[in-house]
């Protein structure tokens, strides 16, 4: 299994705790190179239990969403010249030069993005309109993937733990955010200290309406965007990298210091669902989950859908007849006995447990 580590851009290393470096599944089920959630490529991928059609565009995927990222992170790219990166930081370079969405702090999407992405239905993976501006029609992939952010870092269309792998990943993208907004605010503190101390880092948690800017996705007035990088306008590009730098620089206790207790308490949940995601336990009673969704197919075989609309799992039709005896008023293994003796049939172990990281099957 690869390293938690193995999963997030490469500048974390000396910078996360321990825990890190501990094994954590591989997600193979999302198989982003070739979609799992695209029509073409999605072999043997059930159908929506619930008739609407949620598969991913082949030019999209799963880049229906800009990220957010924090000025160390764009330093990192703007400082790598590897050849691979080059259009990477071309895009960079140019989102830097348009002005918007770009702060002491982040490199961000413009707000009606936002507005956009908050008030969508069913877009996700299908809206070309919101599709990244660092996603390569070319390759299908990412121009910036070793600097991507929490949200990238963490989301998957499917996961190989079902319910708890998602409660996991969940967590992790919470305490990668926090150290993003941490380590952000601190390099900023260092070098426009103003940026921070007169709370400009906190504004976005308080968004105001759309202005004119907003709406045409253009830069802010001159005056305003003046006002907010000070000396370092026009060298915005300077500033980014030393963010970078300052960041490489920080000690190994460096992040613990910056995130304190709630990085501490974040931590402790990130631990403990770990522990769920690699170790899982069939709980003692199961009962057949009354709000799963129900799909029988053309060939006899029944799709089920739970915690995710985007991972069904298939069955043979005759194994939901079997399923609706976990009703959570007798143990697992009294049911399994049940299902012998009176059904000559019999569900694995395995299978029950597959189907209870799915919440098809929940603990009663």
């Amino acid at each position: 299994m690869p390293r938690l580590l193995d999963s997030l851009p490469l500048l974390y290393r000396d910078l996360l705790p321990g825990f890190f470096r501990q094994d954590v599944p591989e997600e193979r089920k999302a198989t982003c190179a070739n979609c799992a959630m695209c029509q073409d490529t999605a072999q043997g991928t059930v159908a929506s239990v619930d008739g609407v059609d949620r598969m991913f565009r082949p030019d999209t995927k799963c880049c229906t969403y800009s990220p957010r990222l924090p000025n160390y992170l764009v330093g990192a790219l703007l400082s790598d010249d590897r050849p691979e990166l080059a259009e990477g930081r071309r895009r960079m370079e140019e989102k830097v030069a348009s002005r918007v969405g770009v702060t002491p702090q982040w490199v961000k999407p413009p707000a009606k993005f936002h507005f956009l992405y908050k008030n969508g239905h069913q877009f996700f993976g299908r809206a070309a309109s919101l599709r990244c501006g660092y996603f390569s029609m070319d390759s299908g992939g990412c121009t910036i993937w070793p600097y991507r952010e929490a949200v990238c870092s963490t989301f998957f269309c499917k996961y190989v733990a079902g319910a708890d792998g998602r409660k996991f990943w969940m967590s992790l993208k919470t305490y990668l955010t926090l150290a993003e907004i941490q380590l952000s605010r601190w390099t900023a503190l260092q070098l426009l200290p103003e940026y921070v101390l007169s709370g400009k880092d906190r504004a976005e948690t308080q968004p105001g309406p759309l202005t004119v800017e907003d709406l045409d996705d253009t830069a802010p007035p001159a005056k305003a965007y003046a006002a907010l990088w000070k000396g370092y306008e026009g060298l915005e590009l300077d500033y980014y990298r030393e963010c970078y730098r300052l960041v490489k620089s920080l000690p190994p206790d460096g992040l613990e210091k910056l995130l304190g207790l709630d990085g501490t308490i974040e931590l402790k949940t990130l631990e403990k669902l770990h522990d769920t995601a690699v170790s899982p336990r069939l709980p003692r009673t199961l009962k057949l989950n009354p709000d799963a969704t129900v799909q029988w197919m053309q060939d006899g075989s029944v799709a089920l859908g739970a915690y995710s609309e985007y991972d069904a799992v298939a069955l043979p039709g005759e194994a939901y007849g079997l399923l609706v005896e976990f009703t959570g008023r007798e143990p697992v293994a009294a049911v399994r006995q049940h299902l012998r003796e009176h059904k000559q049939a019999d569900l694995s172990e395995d299978v029950l447990l597959e189907l209870y990281r799915h919440r098809i099957l929940v603990e009663a």
